[in-house]
């Protein structure tokens, strides 16, 4: 059991994984930590005071977040685990954010980079024509307004971008570097 792939596929649902983290753990999933913390007891990596303190903490376990703590340390980590690692919802949470700050900014860029040279070449050409470069200036202010106004939505789709993207890499299978 001390293998990564066989921990982690022995509990109901996978306690890395954000979205699971608050569900409630099983008395199996406790159990799993449990056999866990005795083989790195047996084995000499805890002392007694550190496993009575883990099994006791895993004892009063509540949710499946609570668990992964208690053995990240005894578990070695997956081949190729540092591509697959698990993102912490506050993580994924601030990737969103800082995704739809770049689109913000893209979307400022994009008014007033057009907009400006538009007025400008409308003033050197001569001020007293029609204003055209109004048009210009709407059809970039809706892409802005667009983005401005709609701010939550795109950071709720930026998220459910990062964690379908997250799960797929969770549910690849491991290169084994082998010839084919």
């Amino acid at each position: 059991m001390t293998g990564s792939a066989d921990l982690w596929s022995s509990f109901t649902h996978d306690p890395r994984r954000s979205a699971n983290a608050g569900l409630r753990a099983s008395d199996g999933d406790r159990s799993v930590v449990q056999q866990v913390l005795t083989e790195a007891y047996a084995d000499g990596r805890l002392d007694r005071e550190e496993f009575d303190s883990r099994s006791t903490e895993a004892a009063g376990a509540r949710t499946l977040g609570e668990l992964p703590k208690l053995v990240s340390d005894l578990v070695a980590p997956d081949a190729g685990s540092s591509a697959l690692a698990p993102v912490a919802g506050d993580d994924l949470q601030r990737q969103a954010v800082a995704k739809y700050q770049s689109d913000r900014r893209e979307a400022v860029l994009g008014f007033l980079g057009p907009s400006i040279v538009c007025v400008v070449i409308w003033l050197v050409i001569g001020a007293d024509t029609f204003f055209w470069p109004g048009f210009v200036i709407a059809g970039t202010g809706i892409n802005l307004m667009r983005t401005l106004v709609t701010r939550q939505d795109m950071i709720a789709s930026n998220l459910r971008r990062l964690e379908k993207k997250q799960q797929h890499r969770e549910l690849r299978p491991p290169d084994d570097g082998g010839d084919e």
